[in-house]
């Protein structure tokens, strides 16, 4: 007769016990998901402005500074310093402080820019992806800066210390980066009024005008809109260099008021000073 021999199941149990511990944990894991999830999205919302700032100075070497920054990366406000570089000691700050406002937008991102001293209206810029790289347009605009920030930026601006106005336009400027190559589109125009230097008793010198035109090839053009001081150039922009040739001369009665700057913006050759760069 054959005998039947009881069966024996040594993994029930500990299958049993698995199963409860993983239904004691499974609380504990979805709440850590959970605090993840709702984490995630906060940080990126309040994210600080200090991290846009820090961004900015390293993009920059150094040189654009957004310090006492307010609010988050997307809304926030900071006062803007130019400065020489991270060894330099040179630098000087806008009046009154820099707003901005970011927002995600299909491929891309825009900004609103509003300076207390400078902007009549926000400054609207729009960066967007493409293949292969991106690409930032300008809407139409026009401000006003002090020239005497420039002072900050080091040399040769820290021995010109210039003061005067400054009076930027811009017409359907962009800029394209891809494949490692900057190519920009449509028209700025910076108006340089009444300026003067440290270097000459003469106050004002001039006003005059800078047109850069985008393109195949980006050109410079420097006029004199009035003055005794009078300066003229082109150059051309050729990859990432500027190459630039003009020259800068004075009215013969007022060549004695101008000599010290003359001699300063290029290479003397007798009553003229020729301009070269690049």
């Amino acid at each position: 007769m054959a005998t039947t021999l009881p069966l024996h199941r040594p993994l029930a149990l500990p299958v049993r016990r698995q199963a409860a511990d993983d239904r004691a944990r499974a609380p504990w894991g979805w709440a850590l998901a959970g605090l993840l999830a709702g984490a995630l999205p906060a940080l990126v919302v309040f994210a600080p402005a200090h991290w846009l700032t820090t961004a900015i100075a390293q993009a920059t070497g150094q040189q654009v500074l957004l310090t006492d920054p307010r609010g988050t990366v997307w809304t926030g406000s900071a006062q803007v310093v130019l400065t020489g570089g991270s060894a330099s000691q040179d630098r000087a700050a806008l009046p009154g402080r820099l707003q901005w406002r970011l927002r995600p937008a299909w491929s891309g991102l825009q900004a609103e820019l509003n300076a207390d001293c400078c902007t009549r209206s926000p400054l609207r810029l729009q960066a967007k992806a493409h293949t292969g790289g991106m690409r930032f347009v300008l809407d139409d605009s026009q401000s006003e800066w002090p020239a005497a920030v420039l002072s900050g930026l080091g040399t040769p601006w820290n021995t010109l210390q210039p003061q005067g106005q400054l009076v930027l336009q811009t017409r359907a400027l962009q800029a394209d980066w891809a494949a490692g190559r900057l190519v920009l589109g449509g028209e700025a125009r910076l108006d340089a009024l009444a300026m003067a230097s440290r270097l000459s008793t003469l106050r004002p010198m001039g006003s005059y005008r800078l047109t850069v035109q985008g393109g195949d090839s980006v050109t410079l053009t420097l006029q004199t809109l009035q003055g005794d001081l009078q300066l003229s150039g082109s150059g051309l922009w050729v990859g990432q260099r500027l190459r630039f040739t003009g020259e800068a001369s004075a009215a013969p009665e007022r060549e004695g008021a101008l000599s010290n700057l003359l001699n300063i913006i290029g290479r003397r050759n007798g009553a003229r000073s020729l301009i070269s760069l690049g």
